[in-house]
């Protein structure tokens, strides 16, 4: 791309009036800057972003009212999905109930639309959102908004605000606590639109009913039952609930309860972390590489939000030293390959894994060791360059 790009000499493209929950604006007002200057160092993540941003607007609106199937509570509204690590039992005519085989995917979940669809409508967003913010094209912004509108807002196609048929098993549970685990991606949705929330795609109404929705949501994680079993997990699942709580609180303005759920993350800290690093409860898993890491994604999460939110994280240390940092030193030797994995992979360790937890870190801990670590490992993707320094 040369310099002089139209897109980025003429387009003006206001700051968000609420900030994003876990990208760094000024970094990219930066990067946004030097490709306006024309210079080099980013213009092929800009066109890699800019591909991607052509095929999602090629993605249809999806919605809950997609699936073949109807929830137990006969409301197509309502999401529902199926847990991935559970299986027909053979010794049954019917296979139910289902059994339980950790890290192995049962391909039947793909006959429930919901999660797959939620998961094709937070990419296209962020990737829409990301290149509306460095390019002002409305057409991106346009389409974004349209794929928000008809999964959380229009009245024919909208979800109900609840997770209670999420992860059900056949013969087991109609709906499962541990699904709220698949609601992690809603923080990433709302990222995506504070980028172009300010354009005339997004109008005061739909932010006020996207709010209102949020908070609903919101309301159903503090207060059902499934909610409250997620909260005390002791593991990815209780961590990855919290990302929700703090980012919604964050997104619909009750910042004492994002700062106070995010000071109870240092008790998280505490009980999921060993004074030498080791995550226990994700160790445990037939996939501990990749547990490990997906529960630390889940903390630095936190750890961002927690600097807009006046709660230091990243710093936190316990007496016996179980911290962030620790889990995030004690993964390392394996991604170089100092030191073998003693824990079960299925499917062997990816060291590149952790990438983008070591490019975090680097700027949490304010520590470019990580960064460099990153960069040796490998992974990470040009895209990545727009968001992370």
């Amino acid at each position: 791309m040369p310099p002089g790009h139209p897109l980025l000499t003429t387009v003006s493209v206001p700051p968000p009036v609420n900030p994003p929950l876990t990208v760094d604006l000024t970094y990219l007002a930066s990067v946004r800057d030097s490709l306006r200057r024309g210079e080099a160092q980013f213009m092929p993540a800009l066109k890699a972003l800019e591909q991607e941003a052509a095929d999602a607007l090629n993605v249809a609106p999806v919605s809950v009212m997609d699936k073949a199937v109807t929830p137990p509570s006969g409301d197509k509204h309502d999401y529902m999905s199926q847990a991935p690590y559970w299986w027909p039992d053979p010794s049954k005519p019917d296979g139910k109930p289902y059994t339980r085989r950790d890290g192995q995917r049962n391909p039947e979940i793909a006959r429930i639309t919901d999660r797959e669809n939620l998961g094709r409508l937070t990419d296209a967003v962020s990737t829409l959102g990301l290149a509306y913010y460095y390019t002002g094209r409305n057409d991106y912004a346009r389409h974004a908004a349209e794929l928000i509108r008809v999964w959380f807002l229009d009245a024919a196609t909208r979800m109900n605000p609840n997770l209670q048929y999420a992860q059900g098993i056949p013969g087991v549970a109609e709906g499962r606590a541990a699904g709220i685990i698949e609601s992690r991606l809603l923080p990433d949705i709302l990222d995506g639109l504070t980028l172009f929330q300010d354009s005339s795609a997004w109008s005061a109404s739909d932010d006020q009913a996207l709010k209102s929705w949020m908070r609903s949501y919101l309301t159903w994680l503090l207060q059902s039952s499934r909610g409250r079993t997620e909260a005390t997990r002791g593991n990815n699942q209780e961590t990855w609930y919290d990302v929700q709580v703090v980012a919604l609180a964050l997104y619909t303005g009750q910042t004492e309860l994002a700062r106070s759920s995010l000071q109870g993350v240092r008790d998280s800290i505490a009980r999921q972390i060993e004074a030498d690093g080791r995550q226990p409860r994700e160790l445990e898993r037939t996939r501990a590489w990749d547990y490990s890491i997906f529960n630390l994604n889940a903390f630095v999460k936190l750890a961002e939000m927690g600097d807009d939110a006046g709660v230091d994280l990243w710093s936190y240390r316990t007496a016996d030293g179980r911290s962030l940092r620790q889990a995030i030193d004690y993964l390392i030797p394996f991604a170089t390959g100092d030191k073998n994995f003693p824990y079960q992979q299925i499917g062997g360790l990816s060291p590149t894994a952790i990438h983008s937890v070591l490019r975090r870190a680097a700027v949490g801990f304010a520590e470019p060791k990580y960064r460099d670590l990153a960069q040796q490992i490998g992974g990470g993707t040009r895209r990545l360059s727009l968001t992370l320094p």
